[in-house]
Order: C-alpha cells, then sequence, then structure tokens
C-alpha cells in the first residue's frame, strides 16, 4: 500500500512549551490522550503511546472494571468524571478508593469522545 505511514501504536508527540514531560506521564493531545514512552523536553518531540494498558495515578474513588475512564488535567490522576476531563480509556481492573493506581486501557476513540465531538 503506498500511502501506509505507521502501525500508529506509538506516535510522536511535540511538547508546546508548557512543561518537560517525563516518561510514563500522561499527555494530552486535543481530545484524547497518550502516555509518554520517553521523557520529553520542553518544546521537544518524543514517542507516546496511543494503544496499551499503562498503570496510571487515579482519583480517590471506587473504579470498576470496564468503567469508562477520564484524565483530570489539574489533579494529574484519572476520574470516572467526564465532565471538563479529557477521555482516556477504560479500566481493565477494579480499583478501590484507598487504590492510588489503575490499570487503565488507552482508547483514543472513546464513545463519549465521538459523541461529544458531533
Amino acid at each position: 500500500m503506498k500511502n501506509y505511514v505507521q502501525e500508529g501504536k506509538v506516535i510522536d508527540f511535540t511538547e508546546g512549551g508548557t512543561a518537560d514531560v517525563k516518561s510514563g506521564d500522561v499527555v494530552v493531545m486535543g481530545t484524547m490522550c497518550g502516555v509518554a514512552a520517553v521523557d520529553i523536553p520542553k518544546n521537544g518531540t518524543g514517542s507516546v503511546y496511543v494503544e496499551g494498558v499503562f498503570e496510571i495515578a487515579k482519583a480517590a474513588e471506587d473504579i470498576a472494571q470496564g468503567a469508562f475512564l477520564y484524565y483530570d488535567e489539574s489533579a494529574k490522576k484519572l476520574t470516572t468524571t467526564a465532565t471538563d476531563n479529557v477521555p482516556f480509556g477504560f479500566a481493565v481492573k477494579a480499583a478501590g478508593a484507598a487504590a492510588e493506581k489503575v490499570y487503565a486501557k488507552l482508547w483514543p476513540f472513546m464513545p463519549q469522545a465521538e459523541e461529544e465531538q458531533t
């Protein structure tokens, strides 16, 4: 195929000049999230996963397996609250309120994200 570019599980991300990004940090790209594969300096470009399962910090709330997750940019944590947050994916495993992290599957085309854009 002449127009094939790449598999697309990892893409380049250019940090917009706000702060350094550490490997494993969640990055927001418009209406979706990714997870930095490498350290990315301020104004630099680096690899970001847009598919996969990651252990990410979460809000102090119960999260059921399969629950849709959203990234709260100010708290830098995943939450089940969609309002004012960026779609991330879904919980691979349940996590109680006392748990600090949740196993989360990146799902760049969550149904809620598509509905919000229409």
